[in-house]
Formats: C-alpha cells, sequence, structure tokens
C-alpha cells in the first residue's frame, strides 16, 4: 500500500469490506465493515505486521460512537447526521484495472441492487456531484455512495469487481 495516511480497500465478499490504513508512525491498522454494520478494528504489531495486537469487535452503535470522537459531527450544524437516519457514507475507489473501467454507471445497477445512491464521483482533482446513469466510470474514480450499511458493503463488493 501506497504513503503514510492512504487508506485502500478490499471487498470482503459475503462478510464486508476490509480497509488498510499505515499511519505516519508506520503503524498497521484495518477496518472490517461487517455487513450486519458491525466493525472490527485491528492493529497489527510492529515487529510482525501480519499478526495482529490488538482486534476489537464493535457493534453498529459502538462504531458510530468512535467515529463521532475521531471527527465529531457537531462542528458543523448543516452536516447531516446519516447515522442516526440509519444510513452511512463512504468512499469507494475503482482500481486502475476495475470491470466498470469504460463502462457508464448504471451498467453497475447499483441502485437497483442495492439501493445505494452515488452522489459525487472524485476524479484526480475535480469532484463530479450528482453523475447520472450514463456517467462514464474510470479507474481511479472515487465514488462518494450513501445508503445503509449492508447496501454500501454490497455496492463496494460490486464496484471492487476486477
Amino acid at each position: 500500500m501506497g504513503g503514510a495516511g492512504r487508506v485502500g480497500h478490499t471487498p470482503l465478499p459475503g462478510i464486508g469490506v476490509r480497509y488498510d490504513l499505515v499511519t505516519r508512525e508506520r503503524r498497521r491498522l484495518s477496518v472490517i465493515a461487517h455487513l450486519d454494520g458491525s466493525r472490527t478494528l485491528n492493529v497489527y504489531r510492529r515487529d510482525d505486521p501480519d499478526d495482529t495486537a490488538v482486534s476489537l469487535k464493535l457493534n453498529a452503535e459502538e462504531a458510530g460512537a468512535v467515529v463521532d470522537a475521531l471527527l465529531p459531527a457537531h462542528h458543523s450544524p448543516n452536516l447531516l447526521a446519516t447515522a442516526e437516519l440509519g444510513l452511512v457514507a463512504e468512499r469507494i475507489e475503482l482500481s486502475s484495472t476495475s470491470y466498470w473501467n469504460g463502462r457508464v454507471l448504471g451498467d453497475t445497477r447499483m441502485r437497483t441492487e442495492t439501493g445505494v445512491s452515488v452522489v459525487a464521483v472524485l476524479r484526480r482533482a475535480e469532484a463530479i456531484p450528482s453523475p447520472g446513469p450514463d456517467f462514464r466510470l474510470a479507474g481511479g474514480d472515487t465514488l462518494i455512495v450513501i445508503g445503509t450499511r449492508e447496501g454500501v458493503g454490497v455496492a463496494a463488493g460490486i464496484l471492487g469487481r476486477e
């Protein structure tokens, strides 16, 4: 994985999505977003980056509390508190070898299959808000999606197809 602070993700079919991060202090951690909304937070050992030093299983409410502690939502009164509505917003990156590279968003049938909405696409330094079904995807795009935890997990699996 790239430099410190960069998050990568790996779809885990039938389980959810694993997000991996290497911190500035070269510590490796991962979060597994389970389809049921729970999260597993793993911190890996310094001397053996394949072995966990700490593994915490959090239910959806506990995971939401950790997120609130790390990024307080109260700093902006206009910020939509999606967790209270049973929704999550996540970034899903298309790999350069993605099956969807060059195909249109509607071909993913993501909204029909998962109920998830793509609210924006980040491409290089540009943000494309509210892309329609005829929007052509490209490897390296980051899709900003909103939906239920389960729907977002399934959408990540669909978009992770290579």
